[in-house]
Parts: structure tokens; C-alpha cells; sequence
């Protein structure tokens, strides 16, 4: 599948991690869901999406033993800023993904909060429309809050910032890789100049 019209994206099998760390920080070991990514003219990215057999789950830029020659932003994001998905705790929405934005630098960092425009504004319109279009795909704050804050993507609100998240069923193994994409990848693609800005309307 074509992602913000020029990112493919392809998944490639399994893989299997005899010993690993978790979000948490436990030792494991787990399968890994791969994923490729390929962007005309440049070097292709690996996505591992891990179920760990302690019950955690979490996608991460993968880093290969040899990464290509690529600018320091990018190649310093291979394997960290992962993205955790667990049970959503909400009736009819299974899991969820966090919308935290890997801000791009030598040493990236996380963005948390935002309004929905703002997020809206990093993640590109036209794709999280596209990607809320899947059934069950809902993309709303990330915790019941007792003053509710509407995530509308036809009128994103500018008020108020909060944590974004993505619900998704258990049977949609792509709505969180491009999530992932979206979020934690693509901000640092625009970075290095590998990607246009996103269209904001």
C-alpha cells in the first residue's frame, strides 16, 4: 500500500527474537511482524511490529546489522522511539497506539501532547483521514477524561492539548504500522528533506 503518496509499504514475513527488551524493560523473547518501506531514490526502512511472549507488544524502526549511509537524524532513530500497543480498556475498541511524535533530532525525542490540529498538522490530514476510513479505526484522547475533548478530524480543535491515541481491532495488523509511520517516522523523513510537508487541508 502507497502511504502519503510516495511511502510503500509491504510486509515481509516473520522473524523470530530469541532475546529482546520490552517498552518495559523486561527480557523476552518474541516474533516480529516485518514490514518494509520504500521511498523512490533512498535507502528502504524496516518496521518490526514484536509480540513478546510476556504479553507486550510494540513496533520500532528496526536497525539492520549494516545501516545504509543515511543523514544522522534518521539513522539515529533505528530502534528507539517504539511505539507500545496494548488493550484499550474501552468497550468495542481493542487496542491501542499512542500518538506520541518522534521529534526529530541527532538524539530524538517524544512530543506527547498536542491540540488536534497541531497533530493533525505533524501526522497530515489527507493520510489519518484515509487510515481512520478502515473499519473500527478511530482516532480519539487517549484516556476518558472528565472534561471530554471532541477529535474530529472535519474540524480538528485548537483549543485544548491533549494525548492522541489510535483504537484499532485486533485483526488490523496495518492500521497501527501506518500509524507508526505517521507519527514516529515521517516528522524526521520531513526533516532530512526526504519528504514534503503535509498537506494541511
Amino acid at each position: 500500500m502507497t502511504i502519503m503518496d510516495q511511502l510503500v509499504l509491504r510486509r515481509d514475513g516473520t522473524v523470530r527474537k530469541d532475546d529482546g527488551a520490552t517498552c518495559s524493560g523486561e527480557r523476552s523473547r518474541g516474533v516480529a511482524a516485518v514490514w518494509r518501506v520504500r521511498l523512490d531514490g533512498r535507502p528502504g526502512l524496516t518496521i518490526h511490529d514484536t509480540q513478546w511472549e510476556n504479553g507486550e507488544r510494540d513496533l520500532v524502526l528496526y536497525q539492520p546489522a549494516v545501516v545504509p549511509e543515511m543523514p544522522a537524524p534518521l539513522s539515529n532513530l533505528h530502534n528507539r522511539r517504539r511505539a507500545g500497543i496494548q488493550g484499550s480498556g474501552l468497550r468495542n475498541r481493542e487496542l491501542r497506539i499512542m500518538g506520541w511524535v518522534a521529534v526529530p533530532g541527532d538524539r530524538p525525542s517524544f512530543k506527547k501532547t498536542f491540540t488536534t490540529a497541531g497533530f493533525v498538522d505533524v501526522c497530515g490530514l489527507a493520510d489519518l483521514r484515509e487510515l481512520t476510513s478502515r473499519p473500527d479505526v478511530v482516532l480519539d484522547t487517549a484516556f476518558v477524561r472528565p472534561d471530554p475533548v471532541f477529535v474530529d478530524l472535519d474540524e480538528p480543535q485548537e483549543a485544548v492539548s491533549v494525548q492522541h491515541a489510535l483504537f484499532f481491532p485486533q485483526h488490523d495488523e496495518v492500521a497501527p504500522v501506518v500509524f507508526f509511520l505517521l507519527s514516529r517516522v515521517a516528522p524526521t523523513l520531513r526533516h532530512i528533506g526526504w519528504l514534503p510537508e503535509p498537506v494541511r487541508s
